[in-house]
């Protein structure tokens, strides 16, 4: 059973009655929370990391939460930004996180035993790692070009914390006020593992894979997980009740799917949303409107044959209106009272009772219904404020299941967005109805988030691969489409003929066309997908023209681009690549400057039955389609306005039309271009280095590249005083058997930056004089803008100017001392430049205009010296503010 959750996003509520969505502490409050229980000696230290390869930019800890909600203002570590707590899409400011956890619940001897990450509310956390750097957070990539790749990562982005729930100091865990006790562990270590790809199928969800130990001497019996989701749904904008008092969440079963044969697909997944999308005057959408839902999949459970539940509550400190959906008791199902609450769970055993009790709350937009005549209590007094949007938060639970002793269980889900689930802006105003919600609910768009859903369950247990070799490949769909009289005569049944998802076959005197379609896998987890080629390492080597312009000549080697099989297909699926600048290591500015694919057409072939052009095959190169139609066969001539029809024998002709698969610009030679660097090197005798070099050094260039795989590309007429960001990605064409487009590597995957400047071998070389600029630099230049040079600040728009602000030394060796004096010969800043030749930015080095006393400088005229074994040099530097 495959189940999926809105990981929601919540508040901090301070204990205060009020009705609706109620105070929320500070950012410094909700930090102070966290940071004064790690200040000391050998505690343990939360920390964070940032998924943000991916359209999904998620905070997770090694505490055992996602997002950043109760955590406060964070800073990512890797980037020195602002850590998001889950924006979707990447850049959008559009919020779908504040606070989720893991909780776990089981019966120990006589005793019921809950931990969890976090209950926010009641400032509850409970997982915790062992000191640093034991307890640090691990980071891994399968990119070789990232700074954390190794070969035994799983994702693009890796993220591995471990946490335990053993601590019980009372300064780290609070007491258990509701079943009067301290936090009493249940004795387990978790170790979670998440995965994000920057795959166009994979780039909206991210994966968490868990593995619980026992490390106690007891066993634990009648387990329980659950996800808990506190959840907020709105741009960053819009903050207070407006944004946090206004979300919708609940529980989708099944979704239907317009495929060959069409059918429902059970995706079971919790959501959360904003309940009208935030249109802009009520009218129409705006880069401000949060249209979309966001979810959590549960893929792997320790057992097939579990129980689940769904439950929300809406949290309020007055127990008469802390509300959730709660059935009457029955003989058989008695009614439990939780303190008088009938929302929140508070203490351990209510806490398990909620996860052990099965149960599916109705959806929050349908709280003003009557549901009594279903076995369930009364709606409340503000049920119909609650239907139209309200803070909630909800908690998706499994199990039962027993961990002995030193025993691991696996759990895995998906954490995933979609997008553009709200359709139309007056949709909530014209059509919700607290009393008659059907309507609105009807017009919601849940495609998106149930296509993704699908792809999570694939990237993680791929189907039709049979990964463990035992011969069984996962569960499919045979769809019979067509159906024509066999004429050669009747035929015992056979498979005649296969191609990427069709099946052809003879069976009663017909010829049947089926498609077939794996839809689960083999069980054995795989955690990939299909991916585009790796990304080329980009080498960089600038420089200055004869008339002082600046120039960077980009080469990479495609030997892995071009020769490694594609994991999900086993197929070479390189097409070619392109060549990306841009001024800011921001996406969305990146620019497309050069490219080259194969020359290759795509075959459509028209389904009579759907009455729809459908492509199943790879691309043919130009060669295979003649040595099908004919040696003078020109694909160009038959588009889709002007079909090619081929006759079969006592059958319809076979109708098809080509189109391109890129924009087939596979020319190598013109140095204007991409090109190779070697045009007329013949394909390498061997693809492994290390046996070349022995056998054929002449195949390989004097760093040890494969001439063959060699390229180019030269960007000319730069700015020299300007840094330009670089990047070469590598595409395939696609998979139609699986619905795939293409695939390309993300630019800023492996992207570099670079002046085009005298390269460093070249200032040592000829013993160029050192540079500075601007000199003067006066602030009134506005150097953040285009016209003022661009020298500040680009990417980094939320910092303010004085935080951007620099001057530039270039022409330095690659290892030197620059000072900065004022007028009278105090020692303003010392800054030692020392970098690997060759290296990025090597000849080059700023100074933020900050003195060693961290303090801003002043008005007025400095001296600078640049220190090296190449010589000494002094200057001026006149600064104006």
């Amino acid at each position: 059973m495959i189940i999926l959750v809105v990981l929601a996003v919540g508040l901090l509520l301070a204990p205060t009655a009020l009705s609706r969505a109620i105070y929320k502490l500070t950012p410094e409050e909700r930090a102070y929370r966290i940071s004064y229980r790690s200040a000391v000696g050998d505690r343990p230290i939360p920390e964070i990391a940032v998924h943000n390869i991916g359209n999904v930019a998620l905070t997770v800890s090694n505490i055992g939460q996602f997002g950043t909600g109760y955590l406060g203002a964070q800073v990512d570590p890797v980037t020195g930004n602002q850590a998001p707590s889950c924006i979707f899409p990447t850049g959008s400011n559009i919020n779908y996180m504040y606070v989720g956890s893991f909780w776990i619940g089981a019966v120990v001897g006589r005793d019921t035993l809950v931990s969890c990450g976090v209950d926010d509310y009641y400032n509850v956390i409970e997982l915790w790692p062992d000191p640093p750097p034991i307890g640090n957070i691990e980071r891994k990539s399968i990119q070789p070009s990232s700074q954390f790749f190794t070969d035994d990562a799983i994702s693009e982005q890796d993220i591995i914390a471990v946490y335990t729930d053993t601590v019980t100091d009372p300064s780290l865990v609070n007491i258990d006020t509701y079943d009067g006790r301290p936090h009493i562990p249940l004795n387990i270590e978790i170790t979670q593992r998440s995965y994000a790809w920057s795959y166009e199928y994979a780039h909206d969800f991210i994966l968490f894979d868990y593995s619980i130990k026992n490390i106690g001497r007891k066993t634990l019996d009648k387990v329980y997980m659950g996800i808990y989701v506190d959840g907020d749904v709105h741009h960053t904008s819009r903050p207070g009740e407006e944004g946090y008092g206004e979300d919708l969440c609940g529980f989708k079963r099944t979704y239907p799917v317009d495929d060959i044969c069409p059918y429902t697909d059970t995706v079971n997944y919790a959501y959360i949303m904003d309940n009208d999308g935030d249109p802009s005057d009520q009218t129409s959408w705006s880069s401000t409107s949060a249209r979309g839902a966001a979810g959590v999949k549960v893929v792997r459970t320790p057992s097939d044959s579990l129980a689940y539940s769904f439950n929300w509550w809406a949290t309020n400190y007055n127990a008469a209106d802390d509300f959730g959906p709660r059935r009457a008791g029955t003989p058989d199902d008695p009614f439990r009272d939780m303190l008088g609450v009938l929302g929140t769970p508070l203490g351990d055993r209510n806490k398990y009772y909620v996860m052990r009790h099965p149960e599916f709350d109705y959806d929050q937009m349908f709280a003003a219904k009557g549901h009594t005549a279903d076995g369930w209590l009364p709606s409340p007094a503000n049920a119909v404020d609650m239907s139209d949007g309200f803070d909630a938060r909800y908690l998706l639970s499994f199990g039962p299941f027993s961990i002995y002793p030193g025993e691991v269980l696996p759990v895995t889900f998906a954490f995933i967005c979609g997008d553009n689930l709200h359709t139309v802006p007056t949709n909530f105003r014209n059509l919700f109805s607290p009393y008659q919600p059907e309507r609105f609910y009807a017009s919601l768009d849940f495609s998106s988030v149930a296509e993704n859903s699908r792809w999570a369950s694939w990237v993680y247990d791929n189907p039709g691969v049979d990964t463990d070799g035992n011969g069984y490949r996962g569960k499919f769909r045979v769809c019979v489409y067509d159906s024509i009289p066999d004429t050669l005569g009747k035929r015992p049944p056979e498979i005649v003929g296969k191609g990427m998802r069709d099946t052809v076959f003879v069976e009663d005197g017909w010829i049947k066309y089926a498609d077939v379609s794996y839809y689960e896998g083999d069980g054995v987890p795989d955690f990939k997908g299909a991916s585009p080629p790796t990304p080329p390492v980009v080498r960089i080597l600038p420089r200055l023209n004869q008339f002082n312009a600046g120039e960077l000549v980009i080469r990479w080697n495609g030997l892995k681009s071009e020769m490694e099989e594609d994991a999900f297909s086993g197929t070479l699926d390189f097409e070619g690549y392109r060549v990306y600048q841009s001024l800011s290591p921001v996406l969305r500015e990146f620019a497309l400057v050069s490219s080259y694919d194969r020359e290759n057409f795509n075959r459509y072939i028209w389904d009579r039955t759907r009455q729809a052009w459908r492509l199943l095959d790879l691309p043919f190169s130009l060669d295979s389609l003649r040595a099908i139609y004919g040696e003078y066969f020109d694909p160009a001539n038959y588009p889709y306005d002007h079909p090619l029809h081929v006759p079969v024998m006592g059958e319809p002709d076979s109708v098809f039309h080509f189109v391109a698969q890129d924009w087939n610009q596979s020319g190598l030679r013109d140095t204007i271009r991409i090109h190779k660097r070697f045009p007329d090197e013949p394909f390498p005798s061997t693809l492994n280095p290390d046996t070349a070099r022995i056998y054929f050094p002449e195949e390989l260039t004097d760093e040890g590249y494969f001439k063959y795989f060699e390229y180019q590309y030269v960007l000319r007429k730069l700015l020299p005083s300007q840094l330009y960001y670089i990047s070469v990605t590598a595409f395939d064409y696609g998979s139609p058997g699986h619905g795939l487009t293409a695939l390309e590597t993300k630019p800023t995957i492996n992207m570099v930056a670079e002046y085009p400047q005298n390269d460093v071998a070249t200032v040592e070389r000829q013993g160029l004089n050192v540079v500075v600029y601007p000199n003067p630099y006066r602030i009134d230049r506005n150097y953040r803008s285009v016209e003022g040079g661009g020298f500040e600040g680009r990417g980094q728009e939320e910092l303010p100017a004085e935080r951007t602000r620099a001057i530039h030394f270039t022409n330095l060796p690659h290892k030197c001392i620059i000072r900065i004096f004022s007028i009278d010969g105090d020692l303003v800043r010392e800054i030692n430049h020392d970098c690997a030749p060759g290296s990025p930015q090597c000849m080059h080095d700023k100074w933020d205009l900050i003195t060693r006393n961290t303090q801003a400088v002043a008005s007025g005229i400095y001296y600078y010296s640049v220190e090296s074994e190449f010589g000494n040099q002094i200057g001026k530097i006149v600064i104006i503010l």
